[in-house]
């Protein structure tokens, strides 16, 4: 399978960078619907403003918290920057995201409530367009599972069992499974971000943490490139840590809108 996309000027331009862009663009699509949606309360220009803050430290913490992880991969720390080929986390993206909307927050002096409803409408981009990127992974041959058999491939499409087939040997398509699931989440929370209630800052965020991290949770068990911490997954840890925080954040988000609301 050829990674490469097309050339510009000689230079290649990869797969993985053109299926991210067009997740980056699906996800903004998503943005200006659920602006308009939430009838005044957040503002398609103040999530604009504040996606300019955070992408480039998002992807700035993706590669970071990859390289971290896979230190000694690097021989040089060019090759330590380029991630057109993949080599990117998303834990460390939303750590560099979640800087970045800090930093937005300070410097355009924003309430903490208005900073989480605009989170609240960027959930649903975020998991629609980390759906999208996992295309990328299958175009790179990675984020796959263990080996399977053939009789096992032959369920998926020809062109799924092509790209699972990796040096003579049939493997679990797992970024598959996570765009599927991404996909349920992503329906999941626009319907939740359409029944979000006056006072329930944030609530769609939270949700968001706690169903992609019990997929991200179950399929990470499945795959054969985890980062790893202490001899453990750290994908899994850091999924349990998100689906504990944000159950818990519903349950006070809930019990001060009722308080607000009495």
């Amino acid at each position: 399978m050829d990674s490469t996309a097309f050339e510009i000027f000689g230079i290649p331009i990869m797969w993985y960078g053109v299926i991210i862009t067009i997740g980056v663009l699906a996800g903004f699509v998503v943005l200006y619907y659920n602006s308009k949606r939430s009838k005044g309360v957040v503002s398609f220009d103040d999530v604009t403003d504040a996606f300019l803050y955070a992408f480039p430290l998002a992807l700035i913490g993706a590669r970071v918290y990859y390289v971290i992880f896979e230190l000694d991969q690097y021989d040089t720390f060019m090759e330590m920057l380029d991630f057109r080929s993949g080599g990117l986390a998303i834990h460390g993206g939303i750590l560099g995201a979640a800087l970045g909307v800090f930093i937005y927050k300070k410097v355009k002096k924003k309430s903490l409530t208005e900073i989480l409803d605009m989170v609240d409408a960027a959930a649903p981009a975020m998991i629609l367009g980390q759906a999208i990127g996992r295309w990328g992974n299958f175009m790179n041959q990675e984020a796959h599972g263990g080996p399977v058999s053939q009789e096992f491939i032959s369920r998926f499409p020809a062109f799924i069992q092509e790209g699972m087939l990796i040096k003579g040997t049939y493997y679990h398509p797992t970024f598959l499974y996570e765009s599927i699931w991404n996909i349920l989440c992503f329906i999941a929370l626009m319907i939740l971000f359409g029944k979000k209630r006056k006072h329930d800052h944030g609530i769609v965020f939270y949700a968001y943490l706690i169903l992609y991290s019990i997929g991200r949770f179950f399929i990470e068990g499945m795959r054969t490139d985890s980062l790893m911490f202490l001899g453990m997954r750290q994908a899994q840890l850091i999924s349990v840590a998100s689906i504990i925080f944000g159950v818990v954040m519903i349950y006070i988000t809930r019990k001060r809108a009722a308080n607000l609301s009495d």
